[in-house]
C-alpha cells in the first residue's frame, strides 16, 4: 500500500513508483509528488504535460543560475556574454554591425546601443567606421573582450558539461532531438 503525504493525502514521494531512467530505474522527484498530487484532487485532467515541462522548467532555473556563475567568474552579466559571443562567433576580425547584433540577441536597438557603450566603457568592445558605409559603424571584439568571451565560455561548456554527465553519450543526441523537434513550433 502507498504511503499517504502528510498534507495532501497522496502519495509521499520515497512512495511513488521509480521512472524509468538511464541506468534503470531512478527515484521519485518533487515532480512525481506534484504530478500525483494533481491526478488525487483532478483525476479529469492529463497532466502529462506537467511530466515533462515542470522538469524542463526546474531543469531552465539551475542552468540559469550556472550560467551566471560561469559568467561572473569572468566579471560578465549574461547579457554581456550574449553580445560578445555574437561577435567571437562571426570570425575574424570579430565584428558585427549594431543591426547584426540586435538580430542575434533579440532586443531592441536602443537596449543594443547601450549594451554598446557600456562594453565599450569596459574596454570589451570597440566601435569602428565600416569601410563600404561612411556612416555605418562596426561593433569589434577588444583583444580583452576576446580572452573574456573564450574564458566564460570554456566554464559555461564545463558546467553543462556536468549536467549532462547524468546521461549516457548516446542519449545526449536524443535529448537534443526531441528538445529541437518541440522548440521548433517557436522558431520563425
Amino acid at each position: 500500500m502507498e504511503q499517504a503525504h502528510p498534507q495532501v493525502g497522496v502519495p509521499a514521494v520515497g512512495a511513488l513508483p521509480a521512472a524509468a531512467g538511464a541506468g534503470g530505474a531512478t527515484p521519485a522527484d518533487e515532480v512525481d509528488r506534484i504530478v500525483a498530487a494533481w491526478q488525487h484532487v483532478r483525476p479529469d485532467l492529463d497532466v502529462e504535460p506537467l511530466t515533462v515541462f515542470s522538469r524542463v522548467s526546474r531543469l531552465a532555473r539551475h542552468l540559469d543560475l550556472a550560467r551566471r556563475g560561469a559568467f561572473a567568474r569572468h566579471s560578465l552579466e549574461t547579457w554581456e556574454f550574449d553580445v560578445l559571443s555574437a561577435l567571437r562567433r562571426s570570425g575574424d576580425p570579430y565584428q558585427l554591425s549594431p543591426g547584426a547584433l540586435v538580430t542575434q540577441t533579440l532586443v531592441t536597438s536602443g537596449t543594443m546601443t547601450n549594451r554598446i557603450d557600456r562594453l565599450e566603457e569596459r574596454g570589451l568592445v570597440g566601435r569602428h567606421r565600416a569601410p563600404d558605409d561612411r556612416r555605418g559603424v562596426l561593433v569589434r571584439l577588444t583583444p580583452a573582450g576576446l580572452r573574456r568571451v573564450d574564458a566564460a565560455m570554456s566554464d559555461l561548456l564545463d558546467v553543462e558539461a556536468d549536467v549532462l554527465a547524468a546521461l549516457s553519450p548516446a542519449e545526449r543526441p536524443q535529448l537534443a532531438a526531441l528538445l529541437r523537434t518541440v522548440a521548433a513550433q517557436f522558431d520563425d
